[in-house]
């Protein structure tokens, strides 16, 4: 199996819901949500894009760096590259009904385990879409996890219960999720939240918590302050409104005010292991990655999202050998270049 294939199978799996183009920028799928698009004219998708894009390396080959470390330590379990998969659910109207959800949640989970890491697995209108994932993660020893949607309190408590059960080394919700066009067609209530609803969700449960969306330095310190143990900067892949920055244009801010009080994912625009190392250096301790396992998956099965995670650390690894970088858990900002 190769990438090329892998590639081919899934633009045929997918037609007509993703072209699979050669640069995954938003630009042909704008507009197109449910799919696999960005919401309105898809420019917060492009914009995840364009602000990794405007990153660049100080090349430096003279150092005694002869060999890197991409390990890192998520809540006592170690893993191999800091890159796991966003929760990604909806294959009927998102993905055009080549897979199931409960295969697709299956393969994306045993591909990562493959590749050495984990997958944050997503929740739905339907409720056998957040089952699939569960089911995903009981068959694989608890390594995933579960994120739920912004949903009534009284509803994402039984859902963080049904996680807890799973044997789950976190959970989480998708705050991002407030606005979701999909959702609302479904008719299941979603909307933001108040910091005492989040603090009582992050009390409701002794495993660690992630909220997932958080674009603002100002947002980071009320996560903090609600007792998150993690947080996702993240627009949700552009998916939710439309005109907002990249997720790497807000990070440093982000990082700025919140690194070291809990972990700080970032998701959006990754497409290769140089865009995590740019993540890395803006402040991220580690970056999630969606559409590009989309492909994979379709393409190629478990195989698929192993190849694609895999080519992802190679990327990593190179990038990390061409600017001194030895070891992921220490990315230091002057790897990228700032201009004179």
């Amino acid at each position: 199996m190769d990438l090329g294939s892998v590639r081919k199978i899934a633009r045929e799996r997918l037609q007509g819901y993703c072209r699979v183009c050669p640069v995954c920028d938003g630009r042909v799928c704008a507009g197109e949500v449910p799919g696999m698009g960005g919401v309105g004219t898809g420019s917060s998708f492009k914009a995840n894009v364009e602000a990794l894009k405007r990153c660049r390396f100080n090349m430096r080959t003279i150092h005694s760096v002869k060999a890197v470390d991409t390990s890192f330590e998520l809540w006592g379990k170690e893993i191999s590259i800091p890159v796991l998969v966003a929760p990604m659910t909806g294959t009927s109207y998102n993905f055009g009904g080549g897979m199931t959800d409960e295969e697709f949640s299956e393969e994306i989970a045993a591909g990562c385990l493959q590749a050495g890491t984990l997958a944050m697995t997503g929740d739905g209108a339907d409720p056998a879409m957040y089952q699939s994932g569960l089911k995903a993660i009981v068959s694989h020893e608890g390594k995933g996890i579960p994120i739920i949607k912004p949903r009534e309190q009284e509803e994402i408590i039984r859902k963080i219960r049904l996680a807890e059960d799973t044997g789950a080394m976190a959970v989480g919700m998708d705050i991002d999720g407030a606005g979701l066009i999909t959702m609302a067609l479904k008719g299941q209530p979603v909307g933001p939240k108040t910091i005492e609803e989040i603090r009582e969700v992050v009390a409701a449960t002794r495993l660690p918590f992630v909220l997932k969306g958080i674009m603002t330095p100002e947002e980071a310190d009320m996560a903090v302050e609600a007792g998150v143990a993690a947080i996702v900067v993240s627009n949700h892949g552009g998916r939710v409104l439309d005109y907002t920055p990249g997720a790497a244009d807000v990070l440093p801010g982000i990082a700025g005010r919140v690194k070291g009080k809990l972990t700080i994912f970032a998701d959006g625009g990754v497409r290769t292991g140089a865009d995590a190392l740019k993540l890395l250096a803006l402040g991220a301790d580690a970056v999630l990655v969606g559409r590009p396992l989309v492909t994979g998956a379709f393409g190629g099965g478990r195989e698929g999202v192993a190849l694609i995670l895999d080519k992802m650390r190679n990327e990593l690894v190179q990038a990390m050998l061409l600017t001194g970088t030895a070891d992921v858990k220490r990315v230091n900002s002057d790897i990228l270049y700032r201009g004179i």
